[in-house]
This record gives structure tokens, C-alpha cells and sequence, in this order.
């Protein structure tokens, strides 16, 4: 940081029309492509966004509060600024761009602002869910590859709301993982457990996000749904969810979470599995077959999604660097 060893070009005369191009100056000192790509786009759009709008003083210091409050909102076991990616779209966007997924694989979805590092390991059978009041849910899922064939020893994060609509991390004596798991799949890829059939539930709206919500006249809303990660070394890193067919809130998540491929019908439990899972016959059964895409599928992917975007925006001297695009300079 010692200006006498930095080499700065010198400015021109900053008006409207030239700052951008100044400010690119600047950070095109960078030796990383791949943070001066990034820098250069969003200097650019951020400032066609003022130019575009004529932004206002006013306009652009309450821009500035929201997002100091946002970030005074944050805490260990909320994470509002994640908060207010998902409900403007963007986490689902960087996860779709990120993790492409090809026909026929489990496609993601957003991973909410209520995931947690310390949800216990279970054997298979486990009872995630403490609710009494929650109606039993027996949970019957297979983790297989693009060929169908089943994948052993998948860490699977799982985890859910009570019966009322609230995660165990929302109470504030909160001290104990509840609704939330960490299993592993069986050598036939199956892994099963225990649970409760989901609810809807508002996100937290408490703060500057549902602040904005109101602002625009959006409910805070998203429909019954269960949340699932998978990892396992060669397979690109799967979030998604399971949302229930027919919920009100199906066509309206404020969080823009759904897609038709994770919609579901729930069944109910035969006496066999009853007697085989050791559950009420008669409780609701969710059966999935999960479809993970190998580490190299996905690269392939991405690659080729990205010089199709590239090509599509008119950005034709690109390059594939590291699995991003950058500008092609040499």
C-alpha cells in the first residue's frame, strides 16, 4: 500500500462521460485476469446503472444505509445479506451458472440463510425431527450417477423447519441440532430417515430484507420444502430441495427456490415399509432419486455454457481460464 511503490497512470479530467474508463485504468493493475474481468464489468454496470437512472444523492446514500443495515443484521446463525440474494434472484442465478446440470441429473436450488456447520452425523433410521406436533415423515431416497449407477457413502446434509414454520436456530434457547442431519448412503446408494412432513414458512422479515419486501409489495412466503446437500470427492456439490405439489405458495417462493423437477407428491407408507423402518403404517412416505454429475461433467459443461453466454453477449475474444471466462489478451 505505499503509494511510492505502486505504479498509478496518471487520471484525466473525471466527468460523467470518462470516470468509468479511469476506473478501469486503475484496476487494470491487477495481474489476476480473472479478479480484473469481474472488476471491469461491475465497475461498468454499476455505473451505466447511475447514468441510466440519473441516481440521485438521496437515492444512492439510502442504497448505502440499506446495505449497512443488512450487514448489521448478520449473525452466527443468520446470514441476511444471503437473505437478500435469494430474494432478488441472484443465489439461484450463481447456482444455475455454477453447477449446470444436464438432463436427467438433480437440478439445485438455493441454499437459504439457515444451513448450519453443526448438525450431528446419524446412522441411517434416524429421527431428525423432535416436533411432537409434526405429522410423521418417512424420507426413502436413492443417491446414482448420470448412468444409473448408485453412489455409496454420499455425505447428505438434511435439514428442515418445525411444525410451525421456524428452524431450530430461530429459538432463542436454542442449544441442540434439531431437524437437521448429516447421513451417509448405503452401498445400494438408498438412505432413509425420519422426519415431518414440511410446512410453509415465512423467511425472517424482521429486518431491511423484509423491509424491502413490503416496499414492493412481495409476501415473505416460501411453500413446504425440504432442504438436501450432497458431497462426495468426483461429484460437482449438489444443494437442492424437495417442495410438496399443490402448496399456495408453489408459484410465488420469495426466494425464487422452485422448479418443476423438485416438486413432489408425497405417498404413504405400505405396512411392509412400516414393519421395515420401524414407522406408523399409514405415515407419509417422500421416495427421490437423487442424480449427481461427476466433477468432469460438470466442468465440461460450464466450459461450454460459458463460451455460448460469452458468444450470445458479443464477447468474442474470450478465454476459458480455470473454468471462468476472461478476456483472451494474448
Amino acid at each position: 500500500m505505499d503509494p511510492s511503490k505502486v505504479d498509478i497512470p496518471p487520471l484525466k479530467d473525471l466527468t460523467i462521460d470518462n470516470i468509468t474508463e479511469n476506473v478501469h485504468m486503475i484496476n487494470s493493475r491487477t495481474p489476476d485476469p480473472r479478479l480484473k474481468y469481474i472488476l471491469e464489468r461491475l465497475v461498468s454496470h454499476m455505473h451505466d446503472f447511475a447514468r441510466e437512472t440519473r441516481l440521485s444523492t438521496d437515492e444512492w446514500m439510502a442504497g448505502i444505509e440499506f446495505l449497512t443495515a443488512v450487514g448489521k443484521k448478520c449473525t452466527d446463525v443468520r446470514q441476511e445479506f444471503i437473505l437478500l440474494s435469494d430474494t432478488l434472484g441472484l443465489s439461484l442465478l450463481v447456482d444455475s451458472i455454477d453447477h449446470p446440470k444436464p438432463p436427467a441429473s438433480t437440478e439445485g436450488t438455493v441454499l437459504g440463510p439457515y444451513h448450519t456447520h453443526d448438525a450431528h452425523h446419524q446412522d441411517l433410521g434416524t429421527e431428525i425431527s423432535h416436533d411432537p406436533d409434526g405429522t410423521p415423515l418417512l424420507c426413502l431416497c436413492t443417491v446414482k450417477d448420470t448412468a444409473g449407477r448408485p453412489i455409496k457413502d454420499v455425505k447428505i446434509d438434511v435439514w428442515e423447519t418445525d411444525s410451525k414454520g421456524s428452524y431450530d436456530v430461530q429459538y432463542e434457547n436454542y442449544s441442540n441440532p434439531d431437524g437437521r442431519a448429516v447421513l451417509k448412503s448405503d452401498e445400494n446408494g438408498v438412505f432413509w430417515y425420519k422426519a415431518i412432513v414440511p410446512v410453509p414458512y415465512s423467511i425472517p422479515h424482521d429486518g431491511p430484507v423484509g423491509k424491502m419486501l413490503r416496499t414492493l409489495g412481495r409476501h415473505p412466503w416460501r411453500p413446504s420444502h425440504m432442504h438436501f446437500m450432497f458431497e462426495k470427492e468426483g461429484f460437482d456439490h449438489l444443494i437442492t430441495a424437495l417442495y410438496l405439489r399443490g402448496d399456495p405458495y408453489e408459484t410465488s417462493d420469495a426466494v425464487f427456490g422452485v422448479k418443476e423437477s423438485l416438486i413432489i407428491d408425497l405417498d404413504t407408507v405400505t405396512p411392509d415399509q412400516a414393519k421395515k423402518y420401524d414407522i406408523k403404517e399409514g405415515s407419509k412416505l417422500l421416495t427421490y432419486e437423487f442424480v449427481l454429475v461427476t466433477d468432469e461433467e460438470t466442468r465440461n459443461l460450464r466450459d461450454e455454457e460459458a463460451r455460448k453466454a460469452m458468444k450470445k453477449l458479443g464477447r468474442e475474444n474470450m478465454k476459458i481460464l480455470h473454468g471462468l471466462p476472461v478476456p483472451d489478451v494474448d
